[in-house]
């Protein structure tokens, strides 16, 4: 299952019962954050069972990055517009879901009548000639799980998570099965059926069976929302269908700006450095982001709990202060989760194959990058709470601008690192823009003193980690110097948390 851009529900339905609100956000989180977790075991598998010489990792990290790009286009801001109509005093939920749902699977069907009508010149273009079938197989699994976002809407807006989370967790148990089969188990049998073995290298060292698990557990998704599936019975409405298309176009642009800013690096490597070459860097660059994301995770899990508080609160006197505590907080955390991956890297590197360890000096710029949009996006409720979203349309493109300079620029030069620092400057550029422009249009009196001291303590470690480094020292001393710094960092949070009571 691709990729979601989420996080719009909470901003336009905020239900009175708060505690039954933080109920239902933790479900929604843990489906997200278990899943992310839990693929790290298929990260394990994969870099260790497909060669890094091959490509062949290149090849799921491209697939994957246009698969995430191409469902917000198909998806066009509907699950926002959705949750803004169904609550409207004046408007038939059943009748918005219907069309809703009728326009995306409408869109989906468009898709793949223009892919599979031009699938070679298409592949050819991708650079996937020699396998068509990988880039019709995605557009089977992308317009799947466009129609999908809209039947996990309807659960959300029915306040039906725990079939949310069965269903989320149905396709992530069911992925790791067929992958433990197709990658442990099969190869068993390679001496027994040379075919088997043959069919193996043939669609790149298993990648192929990748994707093909991944069209079944969609499908089966799929059929086990037949019942809500009921709402293409209600009748079009083209008068809603018009109004709904006008609200959610500016979704769409700040959707897919949003989306080129985490995928944009993954589609354009291959093309600036064309041939093996090109998936055997992104192989390694996608791998080593792997290890980066423990950042990326705990910027979602503190987008589910905090953004329903923000929203919540909004119309309070305290939501300024709110907004202030919530930054300080975020980023004192964020960088002890930071000082933990840099100081225990020497042991999550064996999350990925050894073949791919060339890549892991990335690991600390794209963590930042990561660090810099969990800043971005605590700022950025200035323009969500002013009803001023198309700024953040115009901040993300400003970003994305910058990402893709810098990779068209450096890719042929620097390969992966490009990428890397790629991310880095965009998301840093919207974080600074985002900071000033707010303080501007709806200043906030963060505590920028907390902020920096515990950036400049979370610094001081890591330069004399690095310097112990640099100095030869062996991994144990690593690991208990480490220990010794985070520990270090943990008692100045616990000091503040007493002080700040």
């Amino acid at each position: 299952m691709a990729a979601r851009p989420g996080g719009h529900f909470f901003v336009i339905f905020v239900p009175m019962n708060l505690k039954s609100l933080a109920k239902d956000t933790a479900i929604y989180g843990l489906s997200s954050i278990v899943g992310r977790f839990l693929n790290y075991l298929l990260v394990i598998l994969h870099t260790r069972v497909i060669p890094m010489e091959s490509g062949g990792y290149g090849i799921v990290s491209n697939l994957y990055a246009w698969t995430a790009l191409l469902l917000a286009f198909l998806t066009f801001g509907m699950e926002t517009t959705f949750f803004r109509f169904a609550n409207k005093e004046d408007e038939n939920p059943e009748k918005v879901y219907s069309t809703a749902l009728k326009m995306v699977l409408g869109v989906a069907l468009v898709f793949l009548a223009v892919v599979f009508g031009f699938l070679k010149p298409i592949s050819g273009a991708l650079g996937y000639s020699a396998h068509p079938e990988y880039v019709g197989c995605f557009a089977i699994i992308t317009a799947l799980d466009a129609f999908q976002a809209i039947l996990y809407v309807r659960l959300r807006q029915q306040r039906r998570p725990l079939k949310f989370l069965s269903l989320k967790m149905t396709y992530i148990f069911t992925s790791i099965i067929l992958n433990l089969v197709a990658f442990l188990v099969l190869p068993k049998f390679f001496g027994r059926f040379p075919a088997l073995e043959q069919t193996f290298v043939k669609y790149d060292y298993g990648v192929g069976f990748i994707f093909l698990i991944n069209l079944i557990c969609t499908t089966l998704v799929t059929f086990a929302f037949i019942p809500e599936m009921k709402g293409l019975g209600v009748k079009f409405d083209k008068c809603l269908c018009r109004r709904m298309l006008k609200y959610t176009w500016p979704l769409l642009l700040m959707s897919v700006v949003g989306m080129l800013n985490q995928v944009a690096d993954k589609i354009l490597l291959p093309q600036l450095m064309p041939g093996r070459e090109g998936m055997v860097q992104l192989g390694i660059y996608g791998a080593c982001v792997k290890i980066a994301m423990i950042m990326s995770m705990l910027v979602q899990a503190f987008r589910y709990a905090y953004e329903p508080i923000v929203f919540g609160e909004a119309k309070n006197r305290n939501s300024d202060k709110t907004l202030a505590d919530g930054m300080k907080w975020f980023v004192i955390f964020s960088l002890l989760a930071y000082l933990a991956v840099m100081f225990y890297l020497p042991v999550l590197k064996y999350i990925i194959g050894s073949g791919y360890w060339e890549g892991l000096d990335v690991v600390p710029v794209v963590m930042l990058a990561e660090l810099f949009m969990g800043i971005y996006f605590n700022l950025s409720f200035w323009y969500k709470l002013t009803d001023q979203t198309w700024w953040g349309a115009i901040i993300n493109a400003i970003a994305v601008a910058v990402m893709i300079g810098i990779n068209i620029i450096f890719v042929p030069r620097i390969g992966y690192w490009a990428c890397a620092w790629g991310g880095f400057a965009g998301y840093g550029i919207a974080m600074l823009i985002s900071y000033f422009l707010g303080q501007r249009k709806y200043p906030i009196a963060y505590d920028l003193r907390t902020i920096f001291t515990f950036a400049l303590i979370a610094c001081v470690y890591y330069f004399l980690y690095t310097e112990l480094q640099g100095f030869g020292a062996k991994t144990w001393l690593l690991l208990i110097a480490g220990t010794v710094f985070l520990a270090s960092y943990a008692y100045f949070v616990w000091k503040h948390i007493k002080q700040s009571r």
